[in-house]
């Protein structure tokens, strides 16, 4: 559910999302979201009654680009990409380089991006933050955990699969819940496209679908994530229980916080 911030478009509360065996997940509990940078003064003062935690996937620069206001939350940085690995294609001095080369290749975007999601699944660092983050959704929160990256479609948006997988969610709506932020950010995305063609020397529709392809998400992006853990792992379950280390215990223990009990009927 998209949540009524001024400046914050693509934050929202997996509340209300139904599970497989029927529940729901509680409201107010598990928000994900882009960057907080842009809150204005309501924003602020809606996260500090609704947020107790923010998980930060972003880099240091990013951070230090755009950090985060602060209203009062606990800050977990947990970058997924290690920019002290050489072998990280995304580090902070290729990343520039290789946006503008991609950019004008709808191509090169694609895989670009494929590569991307992959890594969330191969990376061994990429893999233990995200262990780590679930695990801290697993410690007792009074008030809601956010977590974001950037425009909160990718690093986020993979963080919001595995949640959504570990509390029963069906792969269809979990792929609703991922492309749901193409909407949230339409007119951003046009925005920033219009300004990179510009930029560019004029939006060449090699340009406008190069871009489209690096700020949107895809069902090409989330089939991705499915197929290289089917590859690698099997399966969802032996991924999260192999490569993220979660046990049947630690699975229920999110349910249990985070999903409404199940009614009983009566006689």
């Amino acid at each position: 559910m998209r949540l009524p911030f001024e400046k914050l478009n693509n934050t929202r509360d997996l509340g209300g999302i139904r599970t497989s065996d029927g529940r729901r997940i509680r409201s107010g509990r598990l928000f994900r979201s882009g960057h907080l940078y842009a809150a204005s003064a309501k924003d602020l003062a809606v996260l500090k009654e609704q947020v107790g935690s923010v998980v930060d996937f972003r880099s240091i620069s990013e951070r230090t680009e755009k950090p985060d206001p602060d209203f009062g939350q606990t800050d977990l940085h947990l970058p997924i990409f290690d920019v002290t690995a050489a072998s990280v294609e995304r580090d902070e001095a290729s990343k520039e380089a290789s946006f503008h080369t991609v950019a004008r290749d709808p191509q090169g975007a694609a895989e670009y991006m494929m590569r991307t999601y992959r890594s969330f699944i191969r990376d061994g660092f990429a893999r233990a933050q995200y262990a780590r983050f679930l695990r801290f959704l697993m410690k007792p929160h009074e008030k809601a955990v956010l977590w974001h990256c950037t425009a909160g479609k990718d690093r986020a948006g993979f963080a919001a699969i595995l949640v959504l997988e570990l509390l029963g969610a069906d792969r269809e709506t979990i792929r609703a819940d991922y492309l749901a932020t193409d909407e949230y950010l339409a007119d951003e995305c046009r925005f920033l496209v219009s300004f990179l063609g510009e930029k560019f020397g004029g939006l060449t529709p090699e340009i406008e679908q190069a871009l489209g392809l690096l700020f949107g998400a895809k069902d090409a992006f989330f089939d991705a994530v499915y197929d290289t853990i089917g590859s690698d792992y099997g399966d969802m379950d032996r991924f999260l229980s192999e490569g993220l280390g979660i046990t049947p215990q630690e699975r229920e223990t999110l349910r249990t916080l985070y999903l409404e009990s199940l009614q009983r009927g009566g006689i």
